[in-house]
């Protein structure tokens, strides 16, 4: 479980195919605290850490994630943002990601708005009713609130700090993001369903 507070931005240096699975290298200054079975949020994605050398680990992400998420889009010299699993008894900063992606998304439009940027992002038919005006949504690990909504795609206000210390800062039109829903909407879609 994670918060969607972004950690810091960490630096593929390797991009390594194994089979259907991808076994990616990340240069992080949270290195030294992680541990072997750790999970760590990338881009949105848990990932459990499988090796640590220096100030390098390596995680493994499997042909389903490889297909849901982004991940396969990185190679060395990406930035990724990170963040470790929440413990019991911190602050929620953020709100609850599972790290468990649902979709990518394209991002359709980036505007500077005096001192913060508005991304604009393509909402997919089959997901739009899980997007509400001011509901929570996780783009890439980050938790955002949802700015603005129409019937084909959604927007998101990100304040300076954000766009300085998330990938966002290099995001443009065209490049794919991870999205993760609100997960309480998603169990309320569920039990409905149900009836």
């Amino acid at each position: 479980m994670f918060t969607g507070i972004v950690e810091e931005v960490g630096e593929v240096v390797a991009v390594r195919p194994e089979g259907g699975n991808v076994h990616l290298d990340v240069r992080a200054r949270m290195t030294p605290e992680l541990r072997v079975d750790q999970s760590v949020s990338h881009n949105g994605v848990c990932l459990t850490v499988v090796a640590l050398e220096g100030d390098t680990y390596t995680v493994t992400a499997v042909q389903e994630t490889l297909q849901r998420s982004n991940l396969s889009d990185l190679k060395p010299g990406d930035g990724v943002d990170l963040e470790r699993s929440l413990k019991l008894g911190d602050r929620l900063d953020g709100h609850m990601v599972q790290g468990h992606v649902d979709t990518v998304t394209e991002c359709l439009d980036v505007q500077e708005e005096d001192g913060s940027w508005r991304f604009t992002f393509r909402l997919p038919a089959e997901h739009k009713h899980l997007v509400v005006p001011k509901g929570s949504i996780c783009l890439n690990g980050v938790s955002l609130t949802v700015a603005g909504l129409e019937a084909d795609r959604f927007s998101v206000a990100i304040i300076p700090y954000t766009y300085d210390h998330t990938v966002f800062r290099s995001l443009r039109p065209g490049h794919r993001v991870n999205v993760e829903f609100d997960v309480l909407g998603k169990y309320v879609e569920r039990m409905l369903a149900g009836r």
